[in-house]
């Protein structure tokens, strides 16, 4: 029981940033994996080329 009330009495940890810091990181990662996302746009359609090669081969994406 007396270890239960010491663990109580304990300081809560201290944070190596402030409380805003947290969000702010999350928002710049998604920030930045979403123009890693937005720059590869359209890539299928630069090598067109190469998709019509296959579809010459018979495969079809008509479903």
């Amino acid at each position: 029981m007396t270890t239960i009330v010491l663990a109580a009495e304990q300081a809560p940890a201290t944070l190596i940033f402030p409380n805003w810091v947290f969000p702010l990181i999350a928002v710049l990662v998604f920030l930045v994996l979403g123009f890693v996302v937005w720059s590869f746009r359209d890539v299928a359609n630069r090598h067109s080329h190469k998709t019509d090669r296959s579809a010459a081969s018979g495969h079809t994406t008509d479903h």
